[in-house]
């Protein structure tokens, strides 16, 4: 039997850091009653940041990836799955915690950030 190799036009793209302007002020969310924080829903920084352009800061989706410096259909893809987070959170009574994922913070060298959000810009 032979075994194949993946040539490497099969391999899959890396992942492109997301821009992210600055991490949430609050990084985790805990249900009233108390639920066990160890149960609790992980939704990354670039997944909260689209969430912030868009619901927040009012973007669009093909200007949060102008922004973020990633596709639209990245974006799509990214906010799909924050919103399916923040639901299962709610949904069953969960903890949220904002941690982790593909992102680099804005460095201040940009003329202009776009969000208005930027520490650096301010």
């Amino acid at each position: 039997m032979e075994l194949f190799q993946k040539e490497d036009d099969e391999m899959p793209r890396p992942r492109k850091c997301r821009k992210v302007c600055h991490l949430p002020e609050t990084a985790e969310f805990v249900p009233a009653h108390g639920n066990d924080r160890d149960d609790a829903v992980v939704m990354t920084v670039d997944e909260y940041e689209t969430i912030r352009l868009i619901d927040r800061e009012g973007f669009s989706q093909e200007e949060c990836g102008q922004y973020m410096h990633i596709a639209r259909t990245t974006v799509q893809q990214i906010y799909n799955t924050a919103r399916k987070k923040i639901a299962q959170a709610l949904v069953e009574g969960r903890a949220l915690k904002i941690e982790g994922g593909d992102y680099r913070l804005c460095d201040g060298r940009e003329q202009f950030c776009g969000c208005g959000g930027c520490q650096k810009h301010r």
